[in-house]
């Protein structure tokens, strides 16, 4: 258990007990069990982290932490005199001027720092984190390591599940996580790591022993103000001057971003090796200098499975399987076995553990016995949507529907972009809502169709749109024909949708399967009207 004094040592606080009393020993004296960002999560012996917020400060819940237990209290000089409101009792605050920058050392500090007794790696940029991931996970394990996963879809400790809501957990519970998995006897954790979490300092205190960067393409620009801004926020994971730059790194440097980030990734490395670079193009890197890791020979088979060939850093060429769909994915599976040599692991149980590696939403089958093929997929930017498409384009003769929409209160500048990619390549667009948060479902919608009809109609596929995301997967389903594609993206493996902030059961997966029963049911009609509801937008024939 960790000491008052010791944390705010470590942190640089001032301890200051408010209301001081002929407690205030007591105080000072309690111990430490754990830290939380909410009041209704604090248990006995928490401390209470009240940072200000946009809409209120943390510490106006100060007394419902310190009626669940909390021994102390994190916050500012304002939050300081919110905790003195807040009780009559004796109670330790740490005040710090920037408490939010603070949280991670705390967190690390509370759990004893359990990041220093695993190798983490970290694994950032806009398409590819998730697969990637879980590609790594795969290896790990074949390597025979005991494997932590932190990520969108799950958390999974030795592959049990453990609930999961964002890409990052903010600090307390992260580094929480970890001491669970320590405790568990795990050596080796992969994590997906967001822009937003190093840009709000959820990674903090992390010590990641690996950086990987997959690609970076227009996402999350409501947050962030341009690529540049986005691109340096990843970068805190490899940057000279990052207290979280991971010790070691693997870049693909398939784009100029990729390239860029090596740049950054080797400033001030004594080091050469280091810096490892992937690429399955054979352009190197920025420098000019040959890739560590390059990919050739690439074959994918009629069910989607690709085999390639993996030359490393030690020259020996070897041959790989991916069970995935797509040449990203090839990408995706050479940046994954990079990442386990990275830790030390067996690079030829890596890439068997790889082969049959299958990942929730992401180019995801829904079979019911149909003669066409049905897909999910996350894609939910416009470069990974383009990819997918292009990807099922590749494997088909058949024609291609894709139902998707764009997320609410989220970046606005890419609908447009999304409808243009997806009213190019696709035979049909249902454009449908995806996730309108507390937006207007149809300015969203609006926005998107903008984009489509920018491209001229010859150039085009119909277009279709039908705000009720179940009646939009239906009329897709209802169009294919023996030998066709449909792809409902943009949600992937996420089992609701938003809507005005209530969050209602919606699983792609389900709601697609459900089509294509009625489609065995009632055999294709051979025509495919608009559901109700629904509009139709024309487009060549």
């Amino acid at each position: 258990m960790t000491q008052i004094s010791v944390l705010a040592d470590a942190i640089g606080a001032r301890v200051e007990i408010v209301n001081a009393a002929a407690g205030e020993d007591a105080a000072r004296a309690a111990a430490i069990t754990g830290i939380d960002l909410r009041a209704q999560g604090i248990r006995p012996g928490d401390v209470f982290a009240a940072l200000p917020g946009a809409r209120a400060h943390g510490a106006s819940y100060a007394g419902t932490a310190l009626e669940r237990g909390a021994v102390a209290v994190l916050t500012d000089e304002a939050g300081r005199d919110l905790v003195a409101e807040a009780t009559s009792d004796p109670v330790a605050v740490l005040v710090h001027p920037e408490p939010r920058a603070a949280l991670g050392a705390a967190s690390a500090t509370v759990y004893g720092h359990p990041s220093r007794s695993m190798q983490v790696i970290g694994i950032t940029g806009t398409s590819g984190k998730t697969t990637t991931s879980y590609l790594v996970e795969a290896g790990l394990v074949a390597a025979g390591r005991v494997v932590g996963l932190v990520g969108t879809v799950e958390t999974r400790i030795e592959g049990i599940r453990v609930p999961s809501t964002l890409t990052t957990p903010e600090a307390p519970q992260l580094h929480a996580l970890f001491a669970v998995m320590r405790e568990r006897g795990v050596d080796t954790v992969v994590m997906e790591v967001s822009s937003h979490a190093l840009a709000l300092g959820r990674v903090d205190a992390t010590e990641f022993a690996v950086g990987g960067f997959t690609n970076l393409s227009q996402d999350h620009l409501d947050f962030h103000k341009d690529l540049d801004d986005y691109f340096g926020a990843k970068a805190r994971l490899f940057a000279e001057d990052s207290p979280v730059r991971a010790r070691r790194a693997v870049v693909c440097t398939d784009d100029v971003w990729g390239r860029r980030m090596a740049e950054v990734a080797r400033a001030g490395r004594d080091d050469a090796t280091a810096v490892r670079t992937v690429t399955t193009g054979g352009d190197g890197d920025a420098a000019g200098a040959a890739a560590d890791w390059t990919v050739t020979d690439d074959v994918p088979d009629e069910t989607g499975v690709q085999q390639f060939t993996l030359t490393g850093p030690d020259g020996i060429a070897r041959r790989a399987t991916v069970g995935l769909p797509g040449r990203y994915n090839v990408t995706n599976a050479a940046l994954a076995v990079a990442l386990c040599a990275e830790v030390g692991a067996d690079i030829d149980a890596a890439i068997r553990g790889i082969a049959d590696v299958a990942v929730p939403g992401r180019v995801e089958r829904v079979e019911r016995g149909q003669d066409f093929l049905a897909v999910v997929d996350y894609a939910h930017k416009p470069a990974a949507l383009e990819a997918v498409i292009g990807t099922l384009r590749a494997a088909t003769e058949g024609r291609i529907a894709v139902v998707v929409g764009a997320g609410g209160d989220r970046d606005r500048t890419k609908r447009p972009i999304m409808g243009e990619v997806a009213a190019r390549a696709a035979d049909l667009l249902v454009v449908t809502d995806d996730n309108p948060r507390t937006e207007n479902p149809a300015a969203i919608r609006a926005a998107v169709l903008d984009g489509a009809h920018s491209v001229p109609p010859a150039e085009r596929g119909e277009i279709l749109e039908i705000g009720d995301r179940a009646a939009a997967i239906d009329a897709a389903v209802a169009w294919a024909r023996p030998g066709d594609v449909v792809l409902v993206a943009g949600k992937g493996h996420e089992t609701g949708q938003e809507i005005e902030g209530v969050k209602h059961p919606f699983d792609d997966r389900e709601v697609l399967g459900a089509a294509l029963d009625k489609y065995r049911t009632a055999g294709p009609d051979g025509h495919h009207p608009p559901a109700a509801g629904g509009s139709h937008h024309g487009g060549k024939a």
